[in-house]
């Protein structure tokens, strides 16, 4: 391929030892077609579109061609899968080509997902169907839309070639566009195979790269595990807020970076159940909607048992600080969560009593029935003194004499704000 291709590609994660990845190029494919291409993402990354104009750029994009400055790698991490150990896994269909700077100056990863079989693919080819790919594609930008801290979708590329799964499909690769793909299974890997070298270069890796306010603090790994925290409150929040259900929790689909990753059965909830799950597998519900925020904290643990020899060479002492951080989880989620909410019933004072008030709505919606999205979208729609626009509210509930209630409880609790409707809506 001549073409030349104007991205500046570097790889800092193919620096680290050989322990950490293993290097491997993308399968090439048939008859690439690049059939989306996200230009706005493309415009955020300093890449100029031409780079990806046809033929050269479904070879770029499906990874038929590596450009200058790219390094291919899998990256190798292990985790808790619904809470049963696995000392190994890896990306089983993704590559990693290398960092991009955005426009801010901060490096973004640059990975192709479906672009082949890596060593550890554990028996699969790597390859992705069209369907999941268009479907990563939609919910990650969707997030991302949502103000949802997330992973992003640059392109979706044909193969060319049919994939069998139980019938076949037609193959695709999607490039992912993420702050990391490091993962607290990463650190896992490492601390299970006592591995006190390798799990120093990753969090200093770690640090020096996304946190590096932290890096003159006489503690910094502490600090690190303090930094995720926070970021992983933040993020529980807002998925619960726009009735976001993950739906496989594992720890190595939990990134340090507080971002949304690993799309698979995942969805944003219609009715209002605060026990519902999105994988087939889920038979006892631990990846619930109402189970996101324990199930986070757990795996945070799980994060902070890997770094004790890094927080203090005294265990005891490593354990204490440790648990000091954990600790502090939900009531950092607890407040953003709160907050978040409180928005969302339009509120802008803070009352001890909010939190009763939207426990007493989500009660409502789930015994009637509600809609998670439309409740809060025809909620704003209401006036403080003016029940004229109350019934599409109220059609959404089955339990019709429960959410007039509530409705007088919110109208009472709307007095205390000195606001006008237009302000409140906005």
């Amino acid at each position: 391929m001549n073409q030349n291709v104007n991205i500046n590609f570097n790889n800092t994660y193919a620096k680290l030892p050989n322990s950490f990845f293993s290097v491997v190029k993308p399968t090439p494919v048939k008859n690439p077609k690049l059939i989306h291409l996200n230009q706005s993402l493309c415009s955020n990354l300093g890449i100029d579109i031409s780079n990806f104009a046809e033929p050269h750029g479904s070879q770029i994009l499906s990874g038929n061609y590596i450009p200058v400055g790219a390094d291919p790698i899998s990256m190798v991490y292990a985790g808790h899968q619904f809470g049963s150990w696995v000392p190994q896994l890896g990306d089983g269909r993704a590559i990693l080509l290398g960092e991009v700077k955005d426009n801010n100056g901060v490096q973004k990863d640059f990975q192709l997902k479906g672009s082949g079989p890596t060593p550890y693919s554990r028996m699969g080819d790597g390859r992705s169907p069209l369907g999941p790919v268009l479907r990563e594609y939609l919910v990650s930008e969707a997030m991302y839309k949502l103000d949802i801290p997330t992973t992003r979708s640059l392109s979706v590329v044909l193969t060319g070639e049919y994939l069998w799964r139980d019938k076949p499909f037609p193959g695709a690769v999607l490039a992912r566009i993420a702050s990391s793909h490091v993962r607290v299974g990463t650190f896992e890997y490492f601390a299970a195979k006592n591995d006190l070298k390798s799990l120093k270069t990753l969090a200093d890796y770690i640090i020096k790269r996304h946190f590096p306010d932290i890096l003159k603090i006489k503690n910094p790994y502490l600090f690190l595990l303090k930094k995720i925290t926070s970021l992983q409150s933040e993020l529980i929040a807002k998925w619960k807020s726009i009735g976001f259900i993950h739906g496989v929790m594992n720890t190595d689909n939990t990134s340090i970076s507080g971002e949304t990753i690993d799309y698979g059965p995942c969805a944003f909830m219609d009715n209002y159940d605060s026990r519902k799950v999105f994988s087939s597998i889920d038979l006892r519900g631990r990846y619930s909607y109402e189970n996101q925020e324990i199930i986070c904290q757990w795996n945070l643990s799980c994060l902070a048992n890997s770094i004790l020899p890094l927080i203090d060479k005294n265990r005891s002492t490593a354990i204490d600080r440790a648990t000091e951080v954990i600790n502090e989880f939900m009531p950092l989620y607890d407040k953003n969560y709160i907050s978040i909410f409180r928005k969302k019933l339009g509120l802008i004072k803070k009352e001890n009593s909010d939190s009763k008030l939207l426990d007493n709505l989500l009660d409502i919606m789930e015994r009637g029935h509600a809609d998670f999205t439309l409740t809060f979208r025809y909620l704003s729609y209401l006036s403080l003194k003016n029940n004229s626009t109350d019934e599409s509210f109220i059609n959404l509930f089955a339990n019709k004499n429960e959410i007039i209630e509530w409705l007088n409880k919110w109208r009472q609790r709307l007095l205390k704000e000195n606001e006008e409707d237009n302000i409140r809506v906005k």
